[in-house]
């Protein structure tokens, strides 16, 4: 008899029972909760504005990036006030958000602080209505508070033009999707039995395989990952961003999971690409701690100035990164004042040592930050 055709991981008759080799795993596993432990350690003896300024960069990066990987731009300044004001965080004047971004940062948020409740098909519906709360993609009408019906064909991630497209990958048909996320539900709620890390990120690829919803599987799949990373952690602060990681490395995770959707139950590679890719998100948040711990810094320095909300305001603008040069034209524009105030507010500080002028002089003076030792 021929052998029983397959092309997806999906169809083995064994699937889900992924199987991966521990000893391979074992050396990234041991680096990446290495890298955890510094990083958390960094942060420990620090003040709780401080982890939260921290954890309000990274998860603002998290947002804007888990929808960046699905061809979705965000103001990141809405992202940023969005998840101030959920997380209770002062950071001075807010942008306007609106319901989408509100959505994406209502699910992250879910995924992290309430890590330790179970993932239930309610829950899950929940998020995918908060990603989609007009009930579109676009112009696309979706099926929203249940699974997906393959009313137009089977679900497929394709790429390609009109008349060249190329299929990457076909989901589980529609009439499985029951039986297909009872048994992923009651895995992902079942005690680990393998490394927190390792559950992530077999969490991550088993959701995405399944793809249950008519769009928004990526990102869902990136949440429900975070979920078990928050878990590992112990905390439901994040300070680093796995998916702002994935989509430095987006070629390479979409090669990675393609190879895998097509391979094996075998799945020990794609589990060695998503801790190297953890390690390198971990250690790429470093870069965002010592900023937030030399704000930190600036501010006990500066703490008995007396200070206006304009300044405290800019001032707060460049220690985050400013745009370009600071002059008092640019001063005047975000504060909302006259640019002789705006130049009376910034020779203040200049006075005091907190800017220095650089430039030709006059109103075209830009001024430079100046950082306590």
């Amino acid at each position: 008899m021929a052998p029983e055709y397959r092309r997806y991981i999906w169809q083995h008759a064994e699937w889900p029972a992924f199987g991966y080799d521990a000893a391979r795993l074992a050396a990234p596993l041991a680096e990446v909760a290495h890298q955890q432990g510094r990083l958390l350690g960094r942060l420990a003896e620090t003040a709780e504005t401080v982890q939260d300024e921290a954890s309000l960069a990274v998860l603002t990066q998290d947002v804007v990036k888990t929808s960046e990987l699905e061809g979705e731009l965000l103001d990141v300044a809405s992202v940023r006030s969005s998840l101030a004001r959920h997380l209770g965080v002062e950071i001075g004047a807010l942008a306007p958000t609106d319901r989408h971004v509100d959505g994406v940062v209502e699910m992250v948020l879910d995924a992290a602080a309430h890590h330790d409740r179970p993932v239930t098909a309610e829950r899950l519906f929940g998020w995918h209505a908060a990603l989609f709360p007009t009930g579109y993609s676009g112009r696309t009408r979706l099926t929203i508070g249940a699974w997906r019906t393959d009313s137009s064909g089977p679900m497929q991630v394709v790429s390609g033009g009109y008349g060249r497209e190329r299929v990457h990958f076909e989901a589980p048909p529609a009439a499985r999707l029951d039986t297909e996320m009872r048994e992923f539900l009651d895995w992902v709620n079942a005690d680990a039995t393998e490394p927190a890390l390792v559950k992530a990120g077999l969490a991550h690829l088993w959701f995405v395989t399944v793809h249950p919803f008519d769009d928004g599987n990526g990102r869902i799949a990136r949440a429900v990952g975070d979920l078990w990373l928050a878990r590992a952690d112990h905390s439901s602060r994040r300070f680093y961003s796995l998916s702002a990681q994935i989509q430095r490395d987006r070629a390479a995770y979409y090669r990675i999971l393609e190879r895998t959707q097509k391979g094996t139950l075998d799945v020990t590679e794609w589990l060695i690409w998503f801790l190297e890719t953890l390690h390198r998100a971990i250690q790429h948040s470093d870069a965002t701690v010592d900023k937030v711990l030399s704000k930190a810094r600036f501010w006990r320095h500066w703490q008995p100035v007396p200070m206006n909300d304009r300044q405290i305001t800019m001032l707060n603008r460049l220690l985050d990164g400013f745009n370009g040069k600071l002059t008092s034209r640019k001063w005047a524009t975000i504060t909302k004042c006259s640019q002789d105030t705006a130049l009376r507010d910034i020779n203040e500080l200049v006075d005091l040592g907190v800017l220095a002028r650089s430039g030709s002089g006059g109103r075209s003076t830009s001024y430079d930050l100046v950082r306590p030792n």
